[in-house]
């Protein structure tokens, strides 16, 4: 999955083949080109592209640093583009971008500095998240290009379309801050992007917005290959793998449906997704302070505030392996499985308060001043807490970061996944939707990130014949995921409409993207225009 982000030869290197989508985005994208040249006067010269993802296992643990498993959609973000030299007399050059839905995303024209892309993340505005993929994209090729001082930005005229909900729980911000960066690179000559590069400054780049992202957005939108999912994992290193689902019988589908409550993270961050990171974090130092030696630092690491979860984990054991076995490197160290439900026991006997910890009481366990303790971790994101659950939020980390390992066993291991000689495999298909479902138990109770309206989708797919359903992506909202026999999706979908959408008031548009049947789709990927339109 390493490598550079593919340039796409037609539509059909970039979603999946069935008639229907081709049509579709065979118009959308011709759309886009023709309402290009209207906006602009002129062809554009090329289109990035970069999709939303749903997560199938690993919520709320990515930031932590513990490895996930999501796959990419067809739901992306496409930016077509075209350039022209900057004014050698001017100190800035010029961004012009539009969007296809300009009544509901007005145009914008920006002078920016070379040397500054100014971004006011109290303002939700649209084209910041464009304004991030464009600082990230130029600190980048600013690196690149240190030998050469005469380096200036290209000028852009952008036009945008987005297909992934806002606020659904499907990464529609990183799918289009991640085609953004990638666009920017292009536009400045860069022929062959590094996925990994892209996906670091893209997780980078979407802090600049508000929010602590952890990386696994960004990873599957830039990495994944269509027909499988993404092991991603960010400890020591960003590294991502493709992991190929098994064939079942019966056959096994993922649906996604919206609960149609948005859960905007940008905007209640402070009290939902920014806190969760910082008592993530805190928990960390906590731990740390607690069960490890005096004056045991934490490695500084990519968590969002420099310390993780996963960094007390490795430090933790480490320590633990030379005080019990100083001179021998021969002894048996445990399993990943065993590390983690020893981290769970542990958290249960150390973290003992269900109410919360205070600043004051977290900052006495630490051996600093309460200002310290916000200095260091709640200065750079604002949160709203007057109590912090560091017992809950590390117990649903570790256990859930289990969960993972145990998902990917039964995907991989040789002796769990199904043999290929279509035997009924309904028991291993229930196995792995029990660990979706104990995963949306941790969220509802014990991360407190569900709501309601999730909680009902999942127990009306399960009533319906559904092996796992959970919510997907930052959660309070937006989308869940369900993995449902192929023989049930209509009896799910009918259940759904019967029990839940029939309740609400949608329009025609909401209710065609209601529930989505998804397959592993493709990652980042740059098409080049051929007289404006499409080959």
């Amino acid at each position: 999955m390493a490598g550079t982000v593919p340039t796409a030869r037609s539509l059909q290197d970039i979603y999946t083949h069935d008639t229907t989508t081709a049509l579709a985005q065979g118009k959308r994208w011709n759309d886009l080109l023709t309402q290009f040249k209207a906006t602009y006067g002129h062809d554009a010269e090329f289109v990035a592209r970069s999709p939303g993802r749903v997560n199938i296992i690993g919520e709320h643990i990515d930031y932590s640093l513990y490895p996930v498993l999501p796959m990419a959609i067809n739901e992306d973000a496409i930016l077509a583009v075209s350039t022209f030299p900057s004014d050698d007399a001017s100190k800035t050059f010029k961004i012009q971008i539009a969007n296809l839905q300009k009544d509901k995303f007005p145009s914008h024209e920006f002078d920016i500095p070379y040397d500054a892309v100014d971004i006011d993340a109290t303002v939700h505005e649209w084209t910041n998240y464009f304004k991030s993929g464009l600082r990230g994209a130029l600190e980048l090729l600013r690196k690149k290009r240190r030998d050469d001082p005469g380096f200036k930005p290209a000028s852009m005229r952008i036009l945008m379309h987005g297909t992934v909900p806002a606020g659904g729980g499907l990464s529609s911000s990183a799918a289009f801050v991640s085609a953004s960066a990638l666009a920017v690179l292009v536009a400045n000559g860069e022929t062959a992007v590094d996925k990994t590069e892209l996906t670091e400054l893209a997780i980078v780049s979407e802090r600049a917005v508000g929010v602590n992202s952890g990386g696994m957005d960004q990873s599957a939108s830039v990495f994944s290959e269509r027909g499988s999912a993404v092991y991603v994992s960010f400890a020591p290193k960003l590294t991502a793998r493709p992991v190929n689902i098994p064939k079942t019988n019966p056959e096994l589908t993922f649906l996604i449906a919206q609960s149609f409550v948005a859960a905007d993270k940008h905007v209640t961050g402070p009290i939902h997704y920014n806190l969760r990171v910082v008592e993530c974090s805190l928990a960390a130092a906590y731990l740390n302070a607690a069960l490890n030696p005096p004056s045991t630092h934490l490695p500084g690491d990519a968590a969002p505030l420099g310390i993780s979860l996963h960094g007390f984990h490795e430090t933790y054991f480490a320590l633990q392996h030379h005080d019990n076995n100083p001179s021998s490197s021969d002894t048996k160290a445990p399993t990943l499985p065993e590390e983690l439900a020893e981290l769970v026991r542990l958290t249960k006997v150390t973290l003992t308060k269900e109410e919360g910890y205070t600043r004051e009481e977290i900052a006495a366990a630490l051996n600093i001043s309460v200002s310290q303790l916000e200095s260091r971790f709640t200065s750079r994101f604002p949160v709203r807490a007057e109590r912090f659950k560091l017992r809950q939020r590390a117990l649903h980390v570790f256990s859930e970061a289990l969960r993972v390992v145990r998902f990917l066993e039964l995907l991989e291991h040789p002796d769990r996944r199904p043999s290929s000689g279509g035997a009924d495999t309904s028991a291993y298909n229930a196995r792995l939707g029990a660990l979706l479902n104990e995963t949306q138990d941790s969220c509802r109770d014990v991360y407190e990130c569900s709501c309601p309206e999730i909680d009902q989708l999942c127990a009306i797919a399960r009533r319906a014949g559904s092996y796992g359903s959970r919510l997907t992506g930052a959660g309070w909202g937006g989308c869940s995921v369900h993995l449902v026999p192929a023989d049930k999706v209509d009896a799910v979908k009918a259940a759904w409409e019967r029990e839940y959408y029939s309740k609400m008031e949608l329009t025609e548009e909401q209710k065609e993207a209601a529930v989505v049947v998804s397959s592993p789709g493709s990652g980042s990927a740059v098409y080049f225009v051929a007289e404006g339109s499409l080959k």
